[in-house]
């Protein structure tokens, strides 16, 4: 099985190493060059790598770090959505519309301090299960 890693762009290391260690009890454990930080404590490393805004993407793409949508995006499953929530809040995040309740839990939609958006999903007793089919 591969290893999954996960990588985010931001515009200054500091702040986002101040965002995410401060909304997500992450620690950081290298320092990997001038523009990178590996942080530790989700089930997966997270690396925050400093790209200039204006700097090339894939492709022909340049980085803006206004709000922007991806379908690929980070959930945080909490214990307690409320808390979690005015953590993110407090560390510079951003909430975007209401917490959503579904037959899962409830989640709330966010973005960091450089556009990414993430989610906070406090998952009911059941979980995925409330809704889980047959995958076949």
């Amino acid at each position: 099985m591969a290893q999954v890693l996960i990588n985010i762009d931001v515009a200054d290391l500091d702040q986002a190493v101040a965002f995410y260690t401060q909304a997500f009890d992450l620690a950081p454990a290298r320092r990997l060059g001038a523009a990178g930080i590996e942080l530790l404590g989700a089930e997966a490393p997270i690396y925050l790598l400093c790209q200039p805004p204006g700097s090339r993407t894939a492709g022909t793409a340049l980085r803006d770090y206004a709000r922007h949508w991806t379908p690929v995006h980070l959930d945080f499953a909490v214990d307690a959505l409320e808390p979690a929530l005015a953590r993110v809040l407090r560390a510079g995040g951003v909430q975007e519309g209401s917490v959503r309740e579904a037959e899962w839990g409830r989640i709330a939609t966010c973005a960091d301090p450089f556009g990414n958006g993430l989610c906070l999903i406090e998952f009911s007793a059941r979980g995925y299960d409330a809704i889980a089919g047959d995958a076949a």
